[in-house]
């Protein structure tokens, strides 16, 4: 049952997720012809628009499935669906934006959907965390805790650093800090999920103060996601932003579960296996999906027997076939040539 719900709630999240980025994209766009400032350049106009809004819901509502799926399933087997988001994304984006989608984006997609099939069948089993006291004693792991500081530290050098001088020409700036935080609130955001859990079963949770810091800790991250994501779509193309958030996501996310509940610690081999290959089958997809979308593909690129118009053996004769020295019709020919010249 679990599982199922789990499943689920993820799938939706990543529908309504992957529709979020068009509004968000279709908002900033329409802010553009406007001559107001743009978020890229520090500008809030976006606030108000009211399909920024219709974006900023459909995310909301994908994030609030995407907790509950959390606080169903292990985070390995949520976070992978993510791709899904793309899929969505990369369709929509599309129709409704004219954004190219070729036969390499729509081979990306697929195998997107495949690695994520192979990384849910193989997914690491989480430690068992049921209750804020277990989670609390988690929290305060060192190696956690070192994870969590390498995270602040270098979110920090990306936002007073290296965004002043590399954000308006390099994606991963904005990209890299809204996964690495989003690392962390996936963290809250489990949680918190016990700490539900928790308060529907009877238990006093309201006066563990853990779970207040886990809430704070998670606004507060999600105002971060949001406001470098806005940044990074509203300088860069879609279809490159949300590839790249997924991948580097999904690997701080897969990072921060291992080390946090454990997960890979009790794992055979084909399992370790099957996820890593899951995840580089849909790192090899999300690369097909962006690298190549300016590049069109036209039959003239196919192979001539795939060309239409152009399969008769007849017409287009194979180098095999042809022979190795010319004809006597042709040498007598090309003599000719020469005493007349």
């Amino acid at each position: 049952a679990g599982f199922g719900a789990g499943l689920g709630l993820a799938l939706a999240s990543s529908a309504f997720i992957g529709s979020s980025f068009i509004l968000k994209k279709k908002g900033l766009l329409r802010l553009c012809g406007r001559g107001r400032a743009r978020a890229g350049q520090g500008g809030h106009a976006y606030l108000r628009e009211w399909l920024w809004w219709a974006g900023l819901l459909c995310m909301g509502v994908g994030e609030a499935a995407n907790f509950a799926a959390y606080a169903f399933a292990p985070a390995t087997l949520v976070t992978p669906l993510g791709a899904l988001s793309v899929l969505v994304s990369a369709v929509l984006s599309s129709i409704f934006l004219n954004e190219q989608l070729n036969v390499h984006g729509k081979i990306g997609c697929i195998l997107s959907i495949l690695g994520s099939t192979v990384m849910v069948i193989h997914a690491p089993q989480e430690e068992e965390v049921s209750s804020l006291e277990s989670m609390a004693e988690k929290l305060k792991d060192p190696g956690f805790i070192v994870f969590a500081v390498c995270v602040l530290v270098s979110s920090l050098l990306l936002i007073f650093v290296a965004g002043p001088r590399y954000g308006q020409s390099n994606v991963l700036v904005y990209v890299l800090v809204c996964s690495a935080i989003g690392s962390l609130s996936v963290s809250c955001v489990k949680g918190l999920g016990i700490a539900l859990k928790e308060l529907f079963s009877g238990k006093p949770v309201l006066k563990e103060p853990l779970g207040w810091v886990l809430l704070v800790c998670l606004v507060i991250c999600i105002s971060i996601q949001i406001n470098y994501l806005n940044k990074a779509l509203d300088i860069f193309n879609t279809s490159v932003v949300t590839p790249i958030y997924y991948v580097l996501f999904t690997t701080a996310v897969m990072m921060c579960s291992a080390i946090l509940f454990k997960e890979w610690q009790h794992m055979v081999l084909d399992n370790i296996i099957g996820s890593i290959s899951g995840f580089l089958t849909i790192v090899s997809g999300i690369f097909l999906l962006h690298a190549f979308r300016d590049m069109p593909f036209t039959p003239n690129l196919l192979p001539l027997f795939l060309q239409p118009g152009r399969a008769d053996p007849h017409r287009h004769q194979s180098c095999q076939h042809q022979p190795l020295l010319p004809s006597e019709d042709k040498g007598s020919q090309s003599a000719e040539e020469e005493e007349e010249e």
